[in-house]
């Protein structure tokens, strides 16, 4: 590796940590509100920046590009239909949450049903992020790493299994020390720096890639090339035999993203941290602006990179790493690979914060010692989260050899996002539902959602129906088992909705016709590129 690779690399990485350390060295750190909200002190740009990253990480990098190697354009959904769920947060879901004055959306079903709706919520999510979320972070920035500083050249290690595992442990120690020690401010404010990056390095990417098609005969060009030769790779509705047919798009991919938005915890968090509701729908939208932006440098190259290199038996999620290491100059290439290891502890940091404020805030202070000091509800949430980061290291490179990285993301996702979502809708739009139904609901639905990935004869439902429309099919059911049971057995007093408090409720003015535009916006991009 050119020694200019490594010391840009160095340079970025140790810039963002001295930046993050000046700017947050006296926060509070000690206090639960300190720790794991930032003293909800949030403004709209960190939140946005923080959204922006935790969201992207290399298994959106390196999966979402390499979906887009194997399957063009249509994989886009993930990105623009994430767009019409960040205006549901905005105008809908935020609201509310934030009148609650809860820190964790399972404190949202304690608020709506009772504790154990929240005990259930709370271990769901914390084996969800145990066995899905944060070993595929920790597998997917380690594969990325790899291509784009053959790592393998650097060290002198041949063995890809070896490398894997030391790549793995090395960024997860990094990241821990990130999570476990600074809080959710920390998080933030790294995010929004290695944010910048990494949209400023997404799009040098793009710009090269697009000459080295052209053979360096500018960026239009490479694009006339690119849909000359692949037309259908730049088709925004994807067919029934991708991953994402464009029926999709309005059951399973639409509820998928959705929670991703508005109920998942390790990206919602920063939302409950903000200064008050206009703060947070301002982060919010903006967030969604920059979605839209993200074809262009999470799909676009992968793209790129089937028309360079699909004849040299690259597989789907070597390609972006592949594209960087060759289009880019040795100074760039160190850079970028700053920003996504700053990227790849984004998401692992965040997702590891959220994961300690559950435990300490659901369980430990909720269930094993309710008279727990604050000290020592901080102090059981950096132990938690040790634990839980040892454990996320050793499954991580467990996961080589799937075929489609980010496939196999969302369809474990959709295991407990799916039951989750509903609980949660039903609750916020009912009065009379009672803990009961959302019980059955939380465990019924990931069990009969599990059975249909794993279990015979279940197994053939989403062979014979897309799998996305089959856990449509199951967040439908679950509503209405729980609209039903909510008839026959309904609570015996309506559910209000009491003010907290805890921040100012007064709207952004511009929030409704902003979410408006937003919308129309997908709905233009998809038209444009509907066909190829």
């Amino acid at each position: 590796m050119h020694a200019l690779t490594l010391l840009s690399f160095l340079f970025f990485t140790g810039l963002v940590a001295f930046i993050t350390w000046r700017l947050t060295r006296r926060d509070d750190h000690a206090s639960t509100s300190g720790y794991f909200l930032a003293g909800r002190s949030l403004t709209f740009p960190l939140i946005a920046g923080s959204l922006l990253m935790t969201n992207l990480s290399t298994e959106q990098m390196v999966g979402l590009n390499g979906a887009a190697f194997s399957d063009g354009l249509s994989v886009m959904a993930w990105e623009v239909v994430a767009v019409i769920a960040l205006v549901a947060l905005a105008l809908f879901f935020l609201p509310r949450f934030l009148r609650s004055g809860i820190a964790t959306l399972p404190q949202m079903l304690l608020i709506r049903f009772d504790a154990g709706t929240q005990l259930i919520c709370n271990v769901i999510f914390l084996i969800a992020y145990a066995v899905i979320l944060l070993p595929i972070i920790l597998y997917s920035g380690a594969m990325g790493l790899q291509g784009m500083l053959d790592l393998s050249g650097l060290t002198g290690i041949e063995s890809q299994t070896l490398l894997l595992w030391l790549t793995v442990w090395v960024v997860g120690l990094i990241g821990s020390i990130y999570a476990l020690f600074g809080g959710l401010r920390t998080v933030a404010v790294s995010d929004t720096l290695n944010g910048i990056g990494l949209l400023v390095g997404g799009f040098v990417i793009v710009y090269f890639g697009l000459q080295a098609v052209s053979n360096d005969g500018g960026l239009l060009e490479g694009w006339n090339i690119l849909k000359q030769s692949d037309p259908d790779k730049l088709n925004s509705l994807g067919g029934s035999d991708q991953q994402v047919p464009f029926s999709t798009l309005f059951t399973g991919v639409f509820l998928i993203n959705l929670f991703y938005w508005t109920t998942n915890q390790q990206i919602i968090q920063r939302t409950f941290a903000a200064k008050n509701l206009a703060e947070g729908q301002k982060g919010v939208l903006l967030t969604g602006f920059f979605k839209l932006l993200g074809p262009l440098y999470l799909v676009l190259p992968g793209i790129i990179a089937y028309h360079l290199y699909a004849d040299q038996g690259i597989q789907a999620d070597e390609a972006y790493g592949h594209l960087v290491f060759n289009v880019l100059p040795p100074y760039l290439t160190g850079f970028f690979a700053a920003v996504m290891v700053g990227a790849i502890l984004s998401s692992f940091n965040s997702a590891l914060n959220s994961t300690t404020t559950i435990f300490s805030l659901g369980l430990y202070k909720g269930v094993l010692n309710k008279e727990a000091s604050e000290e020592q509800v901080v102090k059981s949430g950096k132990v938690f989260g040790w634990i839980m980061a040892f454990v996320t290291m050793t499954i991580a490179p467990l996961l080589a050899g799937q075929e489609s990285l980010f496939g196999y993301l969302q369809k474990m996702n959709a295991i407990y996002f799916i039951p989750i979502l509903a609980v949660v809708i039903v609750g916020l739009l009912t009065k009379r539902v009672p803990p009961m139904a959302a019980k059955i609901a939380l465990v019924g639905g990931c069990l009969l959602i599990a059975a249909g990935y794993f279990v015979p004869p279940f197994d053939r439902l989403p062979l014979v129906m897309h799998e996305f429309h089959f856990v449509a099919g199951v967040f439908v059911l679950l509503v209405a088992l729980m609209l039903v049971i909510g008839k026959l057995r309904p609570r015996e007093t309506d559910w209000v909705h009491e003010d907290s408090g805890a921040v100012d409720l007064t709207p952004w003015r511009g929030a409704v016709p902003v979410g408006l535009l937003l919308v129309a916006l997908v709905v233009i991009i998809y038209a444009t590129f509907a066909g190829g």
